[in-house]
């Protein structure tokens, strides 16, 4: 957004403003002051002009703008009704050098996920991606995997789901049917030795997506199916809001993502690409390492496919 239409609304939020004081405090003309009003109501804002001056009596359901008003959170927002994959434009802005913009749609047409599976992205979800500049080296960037899990589990469970995590990057819900994914995580990476260049946080999130929309292959689930609609503003507000003060305290990922982990107690199966891990799940180690009891001994996983297996 504009970053002088951006701080009109920023002032709006809280206060009716006249159009010379916000000309002063804007350092511009009362004709720009217009110009952006009037540009902000064409793209969905409602703001009423009485002889105070502007007041901001409602904001868009979705969108870039929607998102980045009363969000307490240092991240530009980016929205597309329609992308490919956020992902791909998240790497695209920061090998130009962006940091802290969040990249979101309201649908995916090329959504993909781990291994370069597809992800199926319909309309009125949640799907983004954050485009970050760490000063981390690359053996912490899955604690950055683990604080959008948390963050997104957090948003979640506001929302009326009662959502865990499974290691290493999906979000369930229990059903009667069963475990069923609600999100799911895909981080990317480019650095050198000793530091992380960018990295790429994709997150994708099954909101007020109807049940016929979801795969039928997937196991999945939505907010709409499990609670009901969501506010999609309030919730990505909500989740840009719990990752970024996430992301300022490392320390506290481990503790935050073990409190919802559903794959922690639970017998597992991790296809690791050379073997098959069996046994217990009995921790999670920084920087996302999974810890497995098996029959041999404690076995370290830092990356594969988990299968939550019934107890024997």
């Amino acid at each position: 957004m504009n970053e002088t239409r951006r701080a009109v609304l920023s002032a709006l939020e809280t206060d009716t403003v006249s159009g010379p004081a916000l000309a002063e405090r804007l350092d511009v003309s009362r004709a720009a002051v217009w110009k952006h009003v009037e540009a902000l109501r064409a793209d969905g804002f409602a703001i009423e002009s009485g002889d105070e001056g502007y007041e901001l009596t409602g904001v868009p359901e979705f969108g870039g703008a929607a998102i980045e008003v009363g969000l307490d959170a240092p991240f530009a927002v980016e929205y597309h009704d329609a992308i490919p994959s956020t992902n791909d434009r998240a790497r695209e802005l920061a090998t130009a050098g962006r940091a802290d913009v969040a990249v979101v749609a309201d649908e995916q047409t090329g959504g993909r996920g781990r291994l370069d599976r597809e992800w199926s992205s319909p309309s009125g979800g949640v799907w983004l991606s954050l485009v970050l500049r760490p000063d981390v080296p690359p053996a912490s960037a899955p604690t950055f995997t683990l604080a959008a899990a948390v963050a997104t589990t957090r948003a979640a469970r506001e929302a009326g789901v009662d959502a865990h995590i499974k290691w290493p990057n999906d979000v369930l819900v229990e059903t009667p049917d069963g475990e069923r994914k609600l999100a799911g995580i895909l981080t990317e990476m480019e650095g050198e030795a000793d530091r992380v260049s960018w990295l790429v946080v994709g997150i994708g999130v099954n909101a007020n997506v109807a049940p016929d929309d979801l795969p039928a292959d997937a196991a999945g689930t939505s907010i709409r199916e499990v609670a009901g609609d969501v506010d999609r503003r309030v919730f990505t507000q909500r989740l840009l809001e719990e990752f970024d003060a996430l992301r300022s305290d490392l320390d506290g990922v481990l503790p935050a993502w073990r409190e919802h982990a559903a794959t922690l107690g639970q017998r597992v199966r991790v296809e690791t690409g050379e073997k098959a891990v069996v046994g217990e799940a009995v921790d999670v180690t920084g920087p996302g390492t999974l810890v497995v009891e098996t029959e041999s001994g404690r076995q370290s996983v830092t990356a594969g496919d988990c299968e939550h297996l019934r107890p024997e």
